[in-house]
């Protein structure tokens, strides 16, 4: 395969980070698998039915880390992956995915991300995905996860995600089952600006006794953006959930915020809180009386409340 000069610059970007080193990692450009690694407890294989990777963590895995990342940077391009994670009873490991586009064409650009975890017993995974747009072109830069999480007994999945900025379109389908004693902790970030669009669905069936999971997500929408949040907590058995959807409004955004809780066992404790705000002048004043602009005053208030 002859590698153009983007390909030659991810890679070296890969290995300045460590990637190689620190552990398992795929690399994906522009629809195509471009490199892979494995690691004692880490293998990675390629799909021979569809586009995308099957990766498989054994069970002695402690502290491991892989990397998955994805880079668009062909206008017109549309791709779609599906990638699949098999997780053995007792693994420790964290995954960094994600996807930048750079689109300075005229044509949109798409990733689609399809994930599925498979988790067992006792297992521990955090998954970190980061998405980001840059480019001048009139193109739009979309990307539509969606991610499946079978979280097996007594195994805890973290999930971050974080989208501030340049993605012009995202649709984001999330669903997850959790087994007796398993527990979520799901991370939501979220800027947009301009005429951007997100929808973030997410349905979590506690199907165990004693799960649990915790929904946090923030959000800031500036100029016409549009965010609609749509959470959804259902307890089947005796378990434990919070959702909560905070977010800062700003200029003629538009969010819509709809946390549901859904109880089918009178021992399921399920709350949920939902807020949506302008930031607050005194904030900015007192920011102001140290000298700063209020355009300042406004990134400081806004990076502290996505952190």
């Amino acid at each position: 395969m002859n590698l153009d000069e983007t390909t030659k610059q991810v890679l070296d970007v890969i290995d300045e980070k460590g990637f190689k080193q620190e552990g398992a990692y795929s690399l994906r450009l522009n629809g195509i698998s471009v490199c892979q690694g494995n690691s004692p407890f880490v293998r990675i294989e390629r799909k021979k039915d569809k586009s995308g990777i099957d990766i498989y963590v054994a069970g002695e895995a402690r502290n491991e880390e892989m990397h998955i990342p994805v880079v668009m940077s062909k206008s017109g391009e549309i791709d779609v992956v599906y990638n699949d994670f098999y997780i053995e009873d007792g693994a420790d490991v964290t995954i960094f995915a994600g996807c930048g586009i750079h689109n300075s064409g005229c044509n949109d650009t798409r990733h689609d991300g399809i994930h599925c975890f498979h988790v067992g017993k006792n297992a521990h995974v955090k998954y970190v995905e980061n998405h980001y747009g840059e480019g001048q072109g009139t193109g739009a830069r979309i990307l539509n996860p969606v991610t499946k999480i079978y979280v097996g007994e007594n195994a805890t999945f973290t999930m971050d995600t974080a989208q501030i900025k340049g993605v012009d379109s995202t649709q984001r389908e999330t669903f997850v089952e959790l087994a007796k004693g398993a527990k979520l902790n799901v991370t939501e970030k979220l800027m947009t600006h301009g005429s951007q669009t997100v929808v973030s669905n997410m349905d979590v069936k506690l199907n165990g006794e004693d799960s649990s999971a915790r929904i946090i997500s923030r959000s800031v929408a500036k100029g016409t953006s549009k965010q609609i949040f749509h959470p959804k907590a259902i307890g089947c058995k005796p378990c434990h959930a919070h959702v909560q959807c905070d977010s800062i409004i700003m200029d003629d955004a538009q969010i819509s915020s709809i946390p549901e809780i859904n109880a089918q066992n009178v021992d399921a404790q399920i709350v949920h809180e939902a807020a949506i705000g302008r930031i607050n002048n005194e904030q900015l004043i007192k920011l102001q009386t140290f000298g700063m602009s209020e355009e300042e005053a406004e990134a400081i208030i806004i990076e502290n409340f996505l952190n």
